[in-house]
């Protein structure tokens, strides 16, 4: 019996830390892509549940990169068994 346990205890975490990504790429401009980047990312807990606001919008990641002319983004959605995390990834001048 402790054996089943122990088995079912050990998938349990490895379902806990497993995830799967998913990145979307948008073309926004036709500004060239520069050498900077930016990213903001956020986490919701339980499906917004808990975690309070969370800001990954384009301009966050743009001025978090020192970027003023957007060429593209990158939406990255990373699944988790407890939350789901947005990261949003901007390329410009």
């Amino acid at each position: 019996m402790k054996k089943y346990v122990f088995v079912l205890l050990a998938v349990l975490v490895i379902i806990g830390v497993t995830g799967c990504a998913i990145t979307r790429p948008f073309d926004l401009t036709e500004n060239p892509v520069g050498s900077k980047v930016g990213e903001a990312t956020g986490t919701l807990v339980l499906n917004g549940a808990y975690g309070g606001f969370v800001d990954y919008s384009l301009q966050t990641a743009a001025r978090n990169g020192g970027i003023t002319k957007i060429a593209t983004a990158d939406v990255r959605k990373k699944y988790l068994w407890y939350a789901v995390e947005y990261t949003t990834i901007v390329t410009g001048e």
